[in-house]
């Protein structure tokens, strides 16, 4: 009896000594999660006429998002109430969680160019461009109808794309905005 109780205890601490071994030696590394990880983004960039916009870092393209624009989007905005969305550099320089829509991240305009043109032209360049989400008050039926333009001259994308957007970008990122 005694025999097999010391076999017994033995054939135990080999299987739990050889058990660790064998877990010790087939241990993966955890996963570098850097590598899995989006970079944030150095750069916005606007196609209007294809109503898209890409997060870039580098010559990378990161994301890219179908967007809606200002009801009138050919052209560049020359004044206040035209419905239509800039055209140049310009940076994002605030962002609003508290907005009318799903979060939004300002844009610089009017930049001294703007002005300028605008005062060319005895018109007020007007402001609050803006790349946002949905508007907080519709509803779903409401928000099926936003893929056409429907701004006054913002950036607008699905409240799930400018969220990912919000967190890939920082205050003070370029956006070049292209006809």
């Amino acid at each position: 009896m005694k025999l097999r109780l010391v076999s017994a205890l033995a054939l135990t601490m080999f299987m739990t000594a050889s058990g660790i071994a064998y877990a010790e030696a087939t241990k993966t590394p955890p996963p570098d999660w850097e590598k899995y990880a989006t970079p944030k983004a150095d750069r916005i960039v606007v196609y209007k006429a294809d109503r898209r916009l890409e997060l870039r870092h580098g010559n990378t393209v990161l994301r890219t998002y179908h967007i809606a624009l200002g009801r009138h989007p050919q052209g560049p905005k020359i004044e206040e109430g035209d419905g239509r969305t800039p055209e140049g550099t310009y940076f994002i320089d605030r962002r609003n969680m508290e907005s009318e829509y799903h979060l939004s991240l300002h844009i610089s305009y009017p930049e001294k160019f703007d002005v300028q043109r605008a005062a060319a032209h005895h018109v007020q360049p007007g402001g609050g461009i803006m790349i946002h989400g949905e508007p907080n008050i519709l509803n779903h039926e409401g928000k099926k109808r936003l893929f056409k333009d429907w701004t006054a001259g913002c950036i607008a994308l699905s409240n799930t794309d400018v969220d990912e957007v919000w967190r890939l970008v920082d205050d003070g990122i370029a956006i070049d905005i292209y006809p």
